[in-house]
């Protein structure tokens, strides 16, 4: 996946700095959703994955208008399900600007959603 840094994509605009650069939360939703990609053969249906633990190094500023590359592969030992993703996202030029882990865990849509408590309803 390829993402083209924009102004909202910075430091500045998503609150985690104040300097015109890609923002390492933003750097991880894109990291994240290759991750959902990547898990997509791991699932059947009515089933989906979510995310329970991010380990990322963001090692490179990347500034407005430059390019992201992100990719996800799941770990050799990825079974079950608990999947691990290795992550790494590196720029136009081919220089690492972030790697890691992401863990995500594969579970039953419906089973999922009805567990999860509604704010206001609580008995």
């Amino acid at each position: 996946m390829r993402h083209e840094v924009t102004d909202n994509d910075t430091a500045a605009a998503v609150g985690s700095g104040d300097v015109p650069v890609l923002a390492t939360p933003r750097l991880i939703a894109w990291l994240e959703a290759a991750t959902v990609r990547a898990a997509a053969s791991f699932i059947r249906p009515g089933e989906t994955t979510v995310g329970t633990a991010v380990r990322i190094e963001h090692v490179r500023a990347t500034g407005v208008g430059g390019r992201v590359e992100v990719v996800a592969e799941a770990r050799a030992d990825a079974a079950g399900r608990r999947l691990t993703f290795l992550v790494r996202a590196s720029d136009d030029s081919g220089e690492l600007v972030a790697t890691g882990e992401i863990d995500r865990v594969v579970v039953d849509r419906q089973r999922f959603l009805a567990n999860v408590p509604v704010p206001g309803s609580e008995s």
